[in-house]
């Protein structure tokens, strides 16, 4: 899952969709944690983890520690996390 983050924001939020300069597109998590020693990627792990029901366990940072632009792996059986993944996009979509 691509994360475009913005650290040291005022809330911890899923904002939207981010169209990536390379064509794809990101999810942009905004969290108040500063980007030092982790903390912002822990963070976002604890938001999108609490967001979506999954353990934290589940998230597996791949690349970008130091970046706002990551890519994270999530644990799981594919359908089933897309499934739950789609309707938590719904939803959100919905609420916009």
């Amino acid at each position: 899952m691509r994360i475009h983050a913005r650290p040291g924001a005022k809330r911890d939020v899923i904002e939207g969709f981010k169209a990536e300069a390379d064509g794809t597109t990101a999810l942009r998590v905004a969290v108040r944690a500063k980007a030092e020693a982790g903390k912002a990627n822990a963070a976002i792990v604890e938001l999108l983890a609490e967001t979506w029901r999954l353990p934290r366990a589940d998230f597996t940072l791949v690349l970008g520690a130091g970046s706002r632009r990551k890519l994270f792996h999530l644990a799981g059986e594919p359908m089933a996390l897309l499934a739950k993944l789609e309707g938590w996009r719904r939803q959100w979509m919905e609420r916009q």
